[in-house]
């Protein structure tokens, strides 16, 4: 099992998470966006408002209900690192992944399960990715769910 500190220094260099903010449902087909400041209460839920989805993120891509988007990076490679909170917790978000991926298309692969943290890759005929699930503990129900998209090759 990780430890919070090494989970939470891992994450932001594996996975480019830069920022924390939100509070609405996301918005598909916005303009592009840029990394947005860290914006938390003190028990480290977010409290701005959502960003809006980008316009390249899969429309036919799952987003659990009330996700709020914390940033959005373009990476080469038409990569997209798309980064969320979601409050309904890790289990319950965590069965909405395995459920809702496969159902809309997407084929899980290379996945596994820890304690307080999850991944699976992801494919389809048209995008290719990977999406990444950690507990948020100063946050009660709180995860991060972030997907990384990028064009099927």
């Amino acid at each position: 099992m990780k430890s919070w500190p090494l989970a939470a220094v891992l994450a932001a260099a594996v996975l480019g998470l830069p920022a924390v903010t939100g509070c609405s449902a996301p918005t598909r087909n916005a303009k592009p966006l840029a990394a947005t400041p860290i914006v938390t209460t003190p028990g480290g839920c977010p409290t701005a408002a959502s960003l809006p989805l980008p316009k390249e993120f899969p429309a036919d891509l799952p987003v659990p209900d009330g996700a709020l988007v914390t940033s959005v990076e373009r990476r080469s490679g038409e990569r997209l690192v798309v980064a969320t909170v979601v409050t309904s917790g890790f289990d319950r978000t965590l069965a909405f992944l395995q459920k809702q991926l496969p159902e809309a298309g997407y084929t899980l692969q290379e996945g596994e399960v820890e304690e307080d943290d999850a991944e699976s890759n992801f494919s389809s005929p048209t995008f290719d990715g990977r999406w990444t699930l950690r507990k948020m503990p100063d946050c009660g129900g709180g995860v991060y769910l972030t997907y990384l998209t990028a064009p099927a090759s």
